[in-house]
């Protein structure tokens, strides 16, 4: 026997709730296949449920569209707070600055390493201990290093800080919309399950075909298994 099967995605849910909708508003008070209950329970929730999938795809859009700017901006932090630290320890290498003024930065005096700067979370601890340490040194007398200063890092630091800052904050919206999203599949399959199981209680005394004829015109869709008959296929 055929059986029916639940909307896999968002978008199949939504179109079967509207069908429901639409069917119910075309046969108003005379369609006794769906109760009143239920179609306006359909209703309100199918608004519900397209504004909530419109929010997540508009929270979802605004974090992609801003994504490539924000590596472009996570890149050139990347590069000018490098690009310090290798100045500062060829610096030190000359002998131009001292070795244990590196202990003002949180470096290493026993090796010339570049800190782990791949990922944002460096960036930012890396980037205030450079900030930090070269204000320090030049309190107390240092001479500033150059190409890039340290007022050059400090603009692109604080560029940084504020869209990684923004794009936590659209990441936030996305994955707070997509959980409501995800919260209502539950409620609407319980609806178009209800709604179904009354469709086809409304044509139980068709004939087996007649019947699934009818249940289809209201969004029902039936599969067949596996070599069963399906009188939908032609025959080749």
């Amino acid at each position: 026997m055929p059986y029916r099967r639940l909307p896999k995605t968002d978008r199949a849910r939504i179109k079967t709730l509207q069908i429901i909708v639409d069917k119910s508003d075309a046969y108003s008070m005379y369609d006794f296949a769906i109760s009143l209950k239920t179609s306006s329970e359909a209703k309100t929730f199918l608004e519900h449920f397209e504004a909530s999938q419109i929010y997540y795809k508009n929270c979802l859009k605004n974090q992609t569209s801003s994504s490539d700017k924000y590596q472009r901006i996570v890149k050139t932090a990347r590069i000018y707070i490098s690009h310090f630290i290798q100045v500062l320890n060829l610096a030190v290498i000359r002998s131009e600055i001292k070795v244990n003024h590196k202990n003002l930065y949180g470096l290493s005096v026993e090796n010339n390493n570049i800190p782990d700067l791949t990922n944002e979370i460096g960036i930012i601890e890396w980037g205030a201990k450079i900030i930090k340490g070269e204000k320090e040194r030049l309190r107390n007398g240092g001479i500033p290093i150059y190409n890039p200063t340290i007022a050059k890092v400090s603009v692109h630091y604080d560029i940084f800080r504020d869209a990684y800052e923004n794009q936590k904050n659209l990441q936030v919206l996305t994955s707070r919309s997509l959980k409501v999203l995800a919260d209502m599949r539950g409620e609407a399959d319980r609806i178009i399950l209800d709604a179904w199981n009354q469709i086809e209680k409304s044509f139980e005394n068709y004939s087996s075909e007649e019947k699934m004829n009818k249940c289809r015109e209201y969004g029902i869709i039936y599969y067949y298994r596996t070599g069963e008959y399906n009188p939908h296929l032609k025959e080749v």
